[in-house]
């Protein structure tokens, strides 16, 4: 990872504007020279790297030595930055002085910074004379340029879990058939088998069948794993099971929450499934306070996964315990087989034979395993050279002590095609067992720690999809949902064997250490010769974080308060669900700081000196409320990319004068949810100076504004400035005579919330091209006589969810929607649904308040293959199907520890 830095570093450097400037040319001059320097290092990485593996552990200090250069080569060369980009931000008299002469602060300053480099210097001459005592020669043909070449070969929509399922259609037929069966009792299934097994992969197969799905009324799924906490998984259950998600759930006890559950699946015929158990006590911790899960006779079932046979035994009620078997040849082959030798690469293959008996060879020796297969499926699938198989075969390891997966986990990791997308594996270290990712919470992580390069033609965001997508391809994350909108991987996961793996590399090489015990301070990493800049910590009450200067990244999860200490250096700043101690007092110091997640957390104060963070990207504070105004310093931030606002009380927009002259160019995505702290509260901005300063934000893709009581309807007409907008998302309106004649063409997502909608908006919204999920939802209904869907209305449309918005008469002609998989109708008011759903020909799921006996429309669906799911059955539809509801937020919550429903 000392490559990872120096490259970082150097990637970073020629963007900085003190290259831009003939004031600093003495500066300039050194910041050249320091780049040379770093770009020499970056030469003898090579040789470095397979000396440290092999156990040297001079080189290992070496290798610390390295990245701490690059590192401060990286901040000293900032330093210098940030000044020039300070002083061409000052306005007046004292600003038009900074811009054409030196004050004597600046002076000062460079004085400093010029002292800093030199300091620098001499550190890395240092490390050239220890190389050379260390006998490492000048490699000098190694490239400084570093290409990705993304394989475009094609992953299909949902189907890694039906790849993985090769070999198990026996076993989940006759788990589904234990679930169903006529046993009145309430009884558990336990799949057990060792890690990589399969067993969540089936589980996921077995609750999300269409047999499952109608035998029970109710449904939940919740991931226990090694540390886990009874209440949360209590909650997590809760919400599942009543659809409630507010904020009043997460305020409950732990009584409180089991005896809701309690009463609730009294009434039910339901089914839990407990992911991943470890401890043969979880059971009695889950029903310590009351008895969580009753038994109404009446064949409700818990079906659980564990690796330990004694865990599935010991819960005191009828069990039946599945073990799960290791595939046999055959099977191995198919698995292994899918992933290494997909069908859209062997056309391309000069000898598959050659390659078919090799690749029976090496699946056999994975033992069974899925996990296994595919990720040395995945792994081969990159490199289709047979004198490669042939050397794995002949070089393949002992399987005691899980070696074998190690080794397999180590090549893939090797293999990938550079330092940046390793640096993406290796940062799942960073999130807890069995965390389910959001990808764009993700990508916007790795952009702020510089993992990802700039490509010509490409953003940074269209890069990190490929990257994810990369890894999907080679088995090393598991995907749990993709986005219909978008088209790109939405959430996803890793095993926790993999995740295992990450942590102790990740350890070993600096690059990151975790720290989840039940108390303390986050400490040195585990390296003895190797120190770590970034940190994760879970769960920890009182959490003192790490004082080490030189701290470049936090992340932590459920942390019950934290207190941040000065830290000069940070860049990255993630914390979920915690209280802040001294927040204020220290954010303006990090000067460096790229991304500032504050998730569920309290007492968050944004002081004005915020407009000092001249390079922060990132302000995501969904779900926090904010305890003061939004200061106007804000907008300052040039290089502002990503900006989330929820729970916010006053907001202040810039000035009209003031908000013409806003250089926010990087700006996609703005997300604003402005609620007054009391009935009758004023919303704290003028209707003209928000439109004024919403209309300058004309590179946005995403944008959702949310208003209590209402949505001024002017905003509207901001739409003709946005050309790029791709998700859009207003709530609410207090009435939509008639919507705008003129929406950006690009937009894909759509939703839109009003108390009452006075016109048809079908002639409008049917004619954007890419438009792709829609929801329209009114509180008092939609006021128009008829709704009509032209011929050629809605070319891309896929899911449609109309809530509270039923017409006296939908006339939909043929040819429109041709593409229309889902449709909700929530709050449908027509005794008959309209014939010319019986043309749509894709239209795959309906969903109802309720189903009327007298309409035969539903019946004619039902022949051609729709499915059909009232409203009180809604929980039904998990987010592993295809379908996810449109109701999901622009960006859902992080954390989850379960599959959530719709």
């Amino acid at each position: 990872m000392a490559q990872s830095a120096v490259n970082t570093v150097l990637g970073s450097v020629g963007n900085l504007a003190v290259q831009e400037t003939t004031f600093l040319c003495a500066v300039n001059l050194e910041v050249g020279l320091l780049k040379e320097e770093l770009m020499r290092l970056q030469a003898y990485l090579k040789d470095v790297d397979s000396k440290w593996r092999s156990g040297n552990a001079r080189v290992a200090v070496l290798l610390s030595q390295i990245r701490t250069a690059a590192y401060e080569a990286q901040n000293v060369i900032e330093a210098a930055d940030y000044m020039e980009k300070r002083n061409r931000l000052k306005k007046g008299f004292m600003g038009a002085i900074s811009r054409y002469a030196r004050l004597p602060n600046d002076l000062v300053t460079l004085r400093k910074i010029g002292v800093e480099i030199q300091r620098v210097k001499r550190k890395i001459k240092e490390i050239f004379a220890c190389a050379q005592n260390l006998n490492i020669s000048l490699d000098n043909n190694v490239s400084v340029k570093d290409d990705f070449s993304q394989d475009d070969g094609p992953i299909h929509q949902n189907s890694e879990d039906d790849v993985f399922m090769v070999g198990f259609e026996d076993e989940h037929k006759e788990i589904v058939d234990k679930l169903v069966d006529n046993d009145y009792l309430l009884s558990v299934v336990s799949i057990v088998a060792m890690g990589g097994a399969g067993k969540t992969t089936l589980a996921r197969k077995v609750y999300t069948s269409s047999r499952v799905k109608e035998h029970f009324d109710t449904l939940a799924w919740v991931t226990v794993s090694q540390k886990f906490k009874g209440v949360d998984l209590l909650k997590d259950i809760m919400k599942q099971i009543t659809g409630h998600k507010d904020e009043s759930v997460d305020q409950m006890k732990e009584y409180e929450v089991g005896k809701k559950i309690n009463e609730f699946l009294s009434q039910k015929r339901y089914l839990v499934v407990l992911d991943d158990v470890w401890e043969t006590d979880t059971w009695e911790q889950l029903n310590g306070m009351i008895t969580v899960f009753p038994d109404a006779t009446n064949g409700s079932r818990v079906l659980l996964t564990t690796r330990k046979e004694d865990v599935a035994n010991h819960v005191q009620m009828p069990t039946y315990v599945h073990p799960l078997k290791k595939l046999d040849e055959e099977k191995s082959w198919q698995l292994f087989s899918s992933k290494a030798l997909p069908t859209y690469k062997r056309s391309a293959i000069h000898d598959v034979d050659e390659f078919e008996k090799l690749g029976r060879r090496l699946a056999k020796k994975c033992d069974g395993l899925p996990l296994a297969l595919g990720v040395l499926g995945g792994y081969l699938s990159k490199n289709l050279n047979a004198q490669i198989w042939s050397d794995i075969l002949s070089d393949w390891p002992a399987t005691k002590d899980g070696q074998m997966m190690s080794v397999i986990l180590a090549r893939s990791y090797k293999d990938l095609p550079n330092h940046h997308l390793r640096s993406c594996l290796l940062y799942f270290a960073a999130f807890p067992e069995d965390y389910e990712i959001y990808v764009p919470d993700l990508i916007e992580l790795w952009i702020a720690e510089s993992f990802i390069p700039h490509a010509p033609n490409h953003t940074l965001e269209e890069t990190a999809h490929n990257y994810v997508t990369e890894l999907a391809q080679r088995s090393l994350v598991q995907v749990v949902r993709r986005s219909t909108a978008h088209g790109w991987i939405e959430t996803i996961r890793i095993h926790d064997i993999l995740h295992d793996w990450c942590i102790k590399e990740a350890k070993q090489d600096g690059f990151l250490d975790t720290n989840n015990k039940t108390a303390g301070q986050a400490g040195a990493s585990s390296s003895d010769n190797l120190t770590s800049y970034r940190f994760s910590f879970q769960t920890l009450s009182d959490q003192i974080l790490p004082a080490t200067p030189n701290v470049r990244s936090l992340l932590g999860f459920e942390p019950e308060a934290v207190s941040l200490p000065k830290l000069r250096f940070l860049r990255v700043l993630c914390i979920e669900k915690s209280t802040l101690k001294d927040f204020s007092n220290v954010i303006g110091g990090c000067i460096h700081i790229r991304l500032l997640r504050l998730r569920n957390c309290e007492d968050v104060v944004l002081p004005s000196s915020i407009g000092k963070l001249l390079y922060l990207q990132t302000i995501d504070l969904r779900c926090t409320d904010l305890m003061s105004v939004v200061p106007s310093s804000l907008w300052d931030i040039p290089t502002l990319r990503h900006v989330y606002l929820s729970s916010v009380r006053i907001f202040s927009p810039p000035p009209p004068a003031r908000s013409v002259r806003l250089q926010l160019k990087e700006l996609q995505s703005f997300v604003l949810d402005l609620f007054p702290a009391a009935e009758g509260d004023r919303l704290g901005f003028r209707c003209h100076d928000m439109m004024i300063f919403l209309g300058q934000l004309n590179q946005l893709t995403t944008f959702s504004f949310s208003v209590y009581p209402s949505i001024p309807v002017e905003v509207l007409n901001i739409f003709l400035n946005m050309p790029h907008l791709v998700d859009i998302s207003l709530r609410k309106f207090n009435g939509l005579d008639k919507l705008p004649a003129v929406f950006p063409q690009s937009v894909r997502r759509l939703v839109l919330y009003a108390n009452v909608i006075k016109q048809d908006p079908m002639p409008i919204l049917e004619k954007l091209p890419c438009l792709v999920v829609l929801e329209l939802r009114t509180m008092c209904g939609y006021k128009g006589q008829t709704m009509c869907c032209s011929a050629q209305g809605f070319p891309r449309l896929q899911e449609l969810e109309l809530v509270n918005f039923s017409a006296e008469e939908w006339r939909m002609e043929v040819g429109a929607m041709p593409k229309l998989c889902h449709l909700a109708l929530l709050g449908w008011k027509m005794s008959k649904l309209p014939d010319g759903l019986l043309h749509l020909p894709s239209l795959s799921y309906l969903m109802l308040d309720q189903i009327s006996e007298d309409d035969n429309t539903p019946n004619e669906l039902r022949r051609k293959g729709c499915e059909q799911v009232e409203r009180w059955t809604r929980w039904k539809i998990s987010s592993s199907q295809s379908w996810n509801s449109p109701l999901e937020s622009i960006s859902p919550s992080s954390q989850s520890s379960h599959v959530s429903s719709s």
